[in-house]
């Protein structure tokens, strides 16, 4: 049984299984349509439960389009509809109920310390489908998609622009894990978790920190950017929309990164903002490529998960 909560957790070679997992998945798939399962099914006569306590459009649909290709069926809980989401339940009675219930978790929650907490009181695998601090399955999907365009990441050079958020955090621990170089540029205010950062520095990622959107993307092979106020933020929202305005990714930006530079954004986009609809319709944006190898990705990782 194994956990998929952060991509530090795992080892080199575990993830670059999940990835070319994914990858033999997507290609022996073929013509199949969305909700065919695949050949093997794996997943077959297992449930999979996910809780959303945050809203979710890419994430609900290719877990369960992936639990589906696999074999297996999902069940779906929303906050409003289950005891803990209300919190009159702890934790570990709903994971102990669980346990009993299913095959395995997904959890896409507010906070980190919530998927830990399962993970305690659980006998079956949990998986983070998204917590304050980080995203792994989109930053998986977002390799497997970058290979599948440009090759091996190893040695090559990804670009973050903007806030340093939980998908940045996760990309910080990627390069560590598949030895890309990953350049980040952020406002002070706003970089990416302190404690991430120092673990990569111990181990010797090929990280660059700077206030400086056109130093991070110069030369780059990927850009990558994502909304400046996400769904957790409290603060004042206008006050940091001005910080950031000098890092929206546009053409002007692009021109300084490599020239088969691609662009790449988790969604859901604030057009105009983050980002110009000229980049996001683009000839070098592959942000509906990225969104729909959440699926492969997911499915990879759910198979990682049960052996």
């Amino acid at each position: 049984m194994n956990h998929f909560i952060n991509i530090a957790d795992l080892s080199k070679s575990d993830l670059r299984t999940i990835i070319n997992v994914g990858k033999k998945r997507k290609s022996e798939r073929g013509q199949k349509s969305h909700s065919q399962p695949d050949t093997d099914q794996p997943l077959q006569g297992k449930t999979m439960v996910m809780i959303f306590e945050k809203t979710s459009t890419r994430t609900r649909i290719s877990f369960d389009l992936a639990v589906k290709q696999l074999g297996g069926s999902s069940i779906i809980l929303n906050r409003d509809e289950i005891h803990y989401g209300k919190g009159d339940e702890t934790i570990k009675d709903t994971a102990k109920v669980l346990s009993q219930y299913a095959d395995i978790i997904m959890i896409r929650t507010d906070s980190h310390k919530n998927v830990d907490e399962f993970k305690k009181h659980l006998d079956i695998p949990v998986i983070n489908g998204l917590t304050n601090e980080g995203h792994p399955c989109q930053v998986m999907s977002d390799i497997l998609t970058f290979e599948e365009l440009k090759g091996n990441i190893k040695d090559r050079t990804i670009a973050w622009i903007g806030d340093g958020n939980n998908v940045s955090n996760s990309f910080i621990e990627a390069a560590t894990k598949f030895d890309f170089n990953l350049k980040i540029a952020s406002p002070k205010k706003y970089q990416p978790n302190s404690k991430v950062i120092k673990l990569a520095k111990k181990n010797n990622c090929k990280l660059l920190i700077t206030e400086d959107p056109f130093e991070a993307a110069s030369e780059a092979d990927c850009i990558m950017t994502d909304k400046w106020i996400s769904m957790s933020d409290k603060g004042d929202k206008n006050k940091k929309k001005k910080i950031l305005k000098k890092y929206q990714v546009n053409n002007k930006l692009l021109k300084v990164a490599k020239s088969d530079v691609i662009f790449m954004h988790c969604l859901p986009a604030s057009r105009e903002e983050e980002v110009t609809s000229e980049v996001m319709d683009g000839k070098k944006s592959v942000v509906w490529l990225q969104a729909f190898n959440r699926i492969h990705a997911q499915k990879s990782i759910i198979e990682w998960c049960i052996k």
